[in-house]
């Protein structure tokens, strides 16, 4: 009875830590996941005003 106690608890022992692990993994991950949202919003930015300024560029130009 006593050893299956003791295996009940290094079995709920190694649940307990695979869960803490696991938590902090998923709260790294939320954190570069938002980061990369956001680069990836900046970029979309950079690319938009670039693609503007080739239109104003483009509209100058002259018709042949």
């Amino acid at each position: 009875m006593d050893k299956e106690l003791i295996l009940l608890e290094e079995k709920i022992d190694r649940l307990i830590t695979l869960y803490r692990d696991t938590h902090a993994e998923n709260i790294r991950l939320q954190r570069q996941l938002a980061d990369v949202i956001t680069a990836n919003n900046q970029l979309t930015e950079k690319i938009q005003m670039a693609a503007n300024r080739l239109q104003v560029l483009l509209s100058t130009l002259p018709e042949s």
